[in-house]
């Protein structure tokens, strides 16, 4: 359950041999650790394993925060190989439950940074922002501080919560739960209303629906937004949809090649953050979930993307009507299979709930830099579970959309095949529509 990122810079014009290595001397400099890089779990209660947290008062700063480099020949190839392995080790329980690692030795001089943390921490919207307050904008910034050494947010009023917001915030928390029976028959209405509305177990069984392994393997590709612009203004949707619609055809694409694409469609399980401007890089996890029709039996790539577009309408549209509380009642009841994934033969004899998960990040729009290095990718390394052996996870980055896949090694093979049929997928979405 753990997630993070990849993310590969190009050092500044000055940048001497020592570069990369002088830059993990300094990081190590930064002993102030806050509360959230503290955190590990306390000591499990019987058979029900970690149940609250403990605060790590001496952090070791050595262990969680690496220097390594890359064999020869060199290559992206090597450093997504080497992220691959670091991503299928599991965090040191008796530690807080994050690492980084400052990864040097590419042939053409850039260097990379592997992060990963437990997901309990912090969801991808909060653990995105919080990385985007060590960038900057500015190239000449050489005194950036690392993610566990930033300076603390003031409250939206600088002041402590007194009794009457209290009241209030019990009062809501009282209204919204009365709220849910309402809710619940909205949703049951759009679902009977509209055909496209999806719910847990329609999804097919699949080679991507199976019990995993440890071993993980990971690829990763930009592709430029303004490709993706085009596409969506062709054909009047958003670009997520148009994101998804290139997500389903390289699962189309790849489970043809595999033999193994079913005739009905596969579900996507695609997050949703809840979290507002105040709270969003905030630690913990504020996420609901959606299901969306990726439209695999269809064909044309053109009437997927139309598919695609309705459904995600959908279930935006639910969205939009439910309170916070709501949303993730919903999210719950759609996530619920999820928690039955390690009782002994559920994953092999049981549908599956969804067939692959899909997230879509919001990240930096414009060129940004870390001490001076300009960042060229921001790579989600996501989370896979018994019963979903892949996962697709994408961000923006200036002028790029970053593409992370990882997936079970034992049950996803060629993987990196995936990047293949997503260019595949833009370019027939280009061909139909431009």
């Amino acid at each position: 359950m753990h997630v993070g990122s990849l993310e590969l810079f190009t050092p500044p014009e000055d940048a001497g041999p020592d570069y990369v290595k002088s830059m993990h001397e300094t990081l190590l400099k930064h002993t102030d650790v806050d509360p959230t890089f503290r955190k590990k779990p306390a000591g499990p209660v019987g058979s029900l394993g970690n149940l609250w947290w403990a605060d790590e008062s001496d952090v070791d700063l050595e262990y969680h925060v690496r220097h390594s480099a890359l064999p020869a020949p060199y290559r992206v190839r090597e450093l997504l190989t080497l992220t691959s392995r670091l991503h299928g080790t599991l965090l040191d329980r008796h530690r807080p439950l994050w690492e980084m690692y400052l990864i040097e030795g590419l042939g053409d001089g850039r260097f990379a940074i592997y992060t990963k943390l437990h997901h309990s921490l912090m969801d991808g919207v909060s653990g995105l922002r919080l990385l985007m307050r060590t960038l900057s904008t500015d190239p000449d910034v050489r005194d950036a501080p690392p993610p566990w050494n930033l300076p603390r947010r003031a409250s939206a009023n600088g002041a402590a919560p007194d009794l009457w917001s209290v009241v209030n915030g019990v009062r809501r928390t009282v209204g919204e739960v009365a709220g849910l029976a309402p809710a619940s028959l909205r949703i049951a209405r759009t679902a009977m209303g509209q055909h496209d509305m999806r719910f847990p177990y329609e999804a097919p069984r699949t080679m991507l629906n199976v019990p995993i392994g440890g071993a993980r393997r990971f690829a990763a590709q930009s592709w430029p937004l303004e490709r993706v612009h085009a596409v969506r203004k062709a054909a009047g949707v958003s670009v997520n949809d148009v994101v998804m619609a290139m997500c389903a055809g390289a699962l189309r694409g790849y489970l043809e090649e595999q033999n193994a694409l079913p005739d009905e469609p596969l579900i996507a399980m695609v997050p949703v953050s809840l979290r507002d401007e105040q709270k969003a890089d905030a630690g913990g996890n504020a996420v609901g979930v959606t299901l969306c029709n990726l439209a695999t039996d269809v064909d044309d790539p053109a009437e997927r993307l139309t598919a695609i577009s309705a459904s995600m309408s959908q279930g935006k549209e639910l969205f939009g009507s439910l309170t916070s509380m709501q949303a993730l009642a919903w999210s719950a009841f759609n996530m619920s299979p999820i928690a039955l994934t390690p009782v002994p033969g559920f994953v092999r004899f049981t549908p599956p709930p969804f067939n692959v998960i899909i997230s879509n990040v919001p990240g930096p729009r414009k060129t940004m830099y870390w001490n001076g290095s300009r960042l060229d990718g921001i790579y989600p390394t996501s989370v896979v579970l018994d019963g979903q052996a892949l996962n697709i996870t994408l961000t923006t980055n200036g002028g790029n959309l970053d593409f992370g896949v990882i997936g079970c090694r034992r049950s996803v093979p060629s993987l990196q095949r995936i990047l293949f049929y997503l260019e595949t997928a833009l370019g027939e979405l280009e061909a139909a529509l431009l």
